[in-house]
């Protein structure tokens, strides 16, 4: 971790760490995906390895207030199917992470963002086409449930980025605003927890990293409570299509940086 680096910013760039912590609290409570706008603002103020340990436990604070929030909405046959495959994508991204440099990380964020553009996009279109979450437990489904782990796995490890995929799987499988919710609070509070130690292990979290999130989690609290706020009264299509855009600007910016 480049001590420096992290304690050399201007306020501009506090500021927009600080818009990205609520940010991270808005989209745990109200609009899954938004946070990968944060992942963009964090890419883009830190080094690109260093952003992904210090993003990782305001993550975590917003995994806490989502699960206070929606604890009663969960359904845990779907986490059990998941966590076995996202624990292998895991494993590949911590591995991916020993090998690459700060360029190659910052290149891989910015292409996983636009990767997962495409995907909300492609979501969006195809939610028609729902099933009753219980219906996971097909052949078809557990090989829906590995396919999208795995890729969770590693995108969440990488540049944590899986929310977009693991919003698209639960929608796909027919899950509606509060199980979507209160499921999505568990699964990354559990895998968010679980990726630490390997975080830790590669040098991006520390004890520098930690003061900087303390400075940066009070953000987070508003931000859920606005959420909780606004779930039921915005205008989500409209957002979807902000954070779209906001997401592709973000990704062209580290691709082309």
């Amino acid at each position: 971790m480049n001590t420096m680096t992290l304690w050399h910013i201007s306020g501009w760039e506090f500021a927009a760490l600080a818009f990205a912590a609520l940010l991270v609290g808005f989209s745990k409570t109200a609009v899954s995906g938004a946070n990968t706008v944060s992942l963009a603002i964090f890419a883009a103020v830190l080094p690109a390895r260093a952003s992904t340990g210090v993003l990782l436990p305001i993550l975590i604070v917003g995994d806490v207030l989502a699960v206070l929030t929606y604890r009663r909405h969960a359904h845990w046959p779907t986490l059990w199917r998941l966590f076995p495959a996202v624990a292998a994508g895991v494993v590949l991204g911590t591995l991916f992470l020993v090998w690459a440099d700060d360029a190659v990380v910052r290149t891989s964020i910015g292409a996983i963002l636009l990767l997962m553009a495409g995907v909300t996009i492609w979501r969006r279109r195809t939610a028609e086409a729902e099933q009753e979450p219980d219906q996971v437990a097909t052949r078809s489904g557990r090989a829906k449930a590995r396919s999208y782990g795995v890729l969770g796995g590693f995108t969440t490890m990488v540049a944590n980025a899986g929310g977009p995929v693991m919003s698209m799987y639960l929608l796909s499988a027919g899950f509606r605003k509060l199980g979507f919710l209160g499921t999505s609070a568990f699964f990354f509070l559990i895998v968010n927890v679980s990726k630490v130690p390997f975080s830790a292990g590669l040098g991006l979290i520390d004890g520098s990293s930690l003061l900087l999130d303390l400075a940066l989690a009070a953000f987070v609290v508003p931000g859920a409570f606005l959420g909780k706020w606004a779930v039921n009264r915005i205008n989500q299509r409209l957002f979807e299509q902000l954070v779209i855009a906001a997401t592709i600007v973000g990704g062209l910016q580290l691709l082309l940086r």
